[in-house]
């Protein structure tokens, strides 16, 4: 402590010590701080760098259409079972609602990449908003064709209009893709929160659903979608500061069907889809032979639990390398982990067991996932994201049809254990597909053409 004035001579280490100086211990000492002159030492308040997700959500406008996309994505996984057991309750055929549903899924597939294609060239909130109010009047005139038993053709119609909805994750996507341009490590945990998304909606959508419907009334699946849909679309485009520009001001105009390696990744996708399909299928077949057929749900959860989880885990990290050479190396352990139901499945016969097997599965399913998302991203022309990415989502649900038609003939033709095998040949198929991919590798951006290159 310093001396006071008239006492007697300074000392040198008076001199070069002032009264408030910050000993070097307490600079260091875990939990110190500046002592006070009464010395009382004050409390420090540690504070953490962000995470990843903290640091891409506290981007200007981020949480606002973020909250809009959660709410218009849930339903995304109530529609089809709702409407599955809206036709079944009311008309009595579970061979109808089955049908209806695949029509609807059969004109998702040709109509969606065009209403994503007038999304990238007008912009989201000019299109999508109407979209979905036209997607809601198919879905109404769905509920009264049923109810006031119309004939079973009006019900294919009014299920095909439904088709016009927008793809609400892949707006959001190409939102990030605007916000987040050059920074790649930003990008991969924005598409990882993604497909986190994802999973957590197709994993409560089809509960929700199934409850409303056996609870209240066969409608009530349908109409709390529509709601749900409604609101989170009208929040989601009323975001307009972080909405891209259309693609009509900053695009090439290029289809993304012909930019170099998309078509091999979109057959990848429909691989993909084949996969999930028949697992799904062949699960709830699995479990009613063993006489426990409201415990798929439960089990398949759990698959999508995993799934999410992975994908929150690896957009935290920062991988290494290219995403055209991590692609194969995700999907390979994509294959080596569905070896896992089947083996749960053939060698013990139990639910119990395939439960955790299911769950370990579905930890590869969201990287593979988010990285070929990531290469979408950057083989699909400027301006035509949305497109792009839904031609993948297309391909993926037309190879879900494709898996669980397959999935439910071989569950009843020749056994529930044998449809396991189904995703893990699908995944050996993706496997070699993405090879393709890697050899359609388009150049970098400024780069020399290939017979220029030293």
């Amino acid at each position: 402590m310093a001396r006071p004035a008239g006492t007697g001579t300074v000392r040198p280490a008076d001199a070069v010590r002032p009264a408030d100086a910050v000993r070097p211990a307490d600079a260091v000492r875990p939990g110190g701080g500046i002592p006070s002159r009464d010395g009382a030492r004050p409390r420090v308040r540690r504070t953490r760098p962000p995470g990843p997700y903290r640091r891409i959500l506290a981007l200007p406008g981020a949480r606002a259409f973020t909250t809009g996309n959660l709410i218009a994505r849930l339903p995304m996984g109530m529609f089809g079972i709702s409407s599955v057991m809206m036709i079944a309750d009311v008309r009595g055929s579970y061979a109808l609602a089955g049908a209806v549903s695949a029509t609807g899924l059969a004109a998702t597939a040709v109509v969606a990449p065009w209403t994503a294609r007038l999304i990238d060239r007008h912009g989201q909130a000019r299109i999508a908003l109407p979209a979905t109010l036209l997607a809601m009047l198919g879905g109404l005139a769905l509920i009264l064709c049923v109810r006031n038993g119309a004939p079973d053709w009006t019900l294919f119609a009014a299920y095909a209009a439904t088709a016009t909805c927008p793809n609400i994750g892949g707006m959001s996507r190409a939102r990030w893709n605007h916000l987040l341009k050059g920074d790649p490590d930003a990008l991969h945990t924005a598409n990882s929160f993604e497909q986190a998304a994802d999973e957590v909606c197709f994993m409560l959508g089809p509960a929700l659903a199934a409850f409303l419907c056996g609870t209240f009334f066969p409608e009530a699946g349908l109409i709390t979608g529509g709601v749900l849909l409604l609101t989170g679309m009208a929040v989601f485009t009323a975001q307009r500061s972080t909405e891209p520009p259309p693609g009509s001001r900053t695009g090439s105009g290029a289809s993304p069907l012909r930019s170099p390696g998309m078509p091999p990744l979109l057959l990848v996708c429909l691989a993909m889809g084949v996969v999930f399909g028949a697992l799904e299928v062949t699960t709830i077949a699995f479990a009613d032979a063993q006489g426990n057929r409201s415990a798929a749900g439960v089990v398949l959860g759990l698959q999508a639990a995993g799934s999410g989880a992975a994908g929150l885990l690896y957009g935290a990290l920062r991988p290494g390398g290219p995403a055209a050479r991590r692609y194969p190396w995700c999907i390979a352990a994509m294959a080596v982990l569905m070896l896992l139901p089947l083996l749960a499945a053939r060698l013990t016969g139990s639910l119990l067991v395939l439960a955790p097997a299911l769950l370990a599965a579905g930890m590869a399913t969201a990287p593979t996932m988010i990285t070929g998302m990531t290469l979408i991203q950057e083989r699909t022309p400027e301006g035509r994201l949305n497109e792009g990415m839904t031609l993948a989502v297309t391909g993926l649900l037309a190879g879900i049809a494709a898996g669980s038609a397959l999935g439910g003939w071989t569950a009843e033709h020749l056994s529930t254990t044998a449809g396991f095998g189904i995703p893990v040949a699908a995944a050996a198929l993706s496997l070699a597909l993405a090879f393709a991919t890697r050899r359609h590798r388009p150049p970098a951006p400024g780069a020399a053409p290939a017979a220029h290159r030293p």
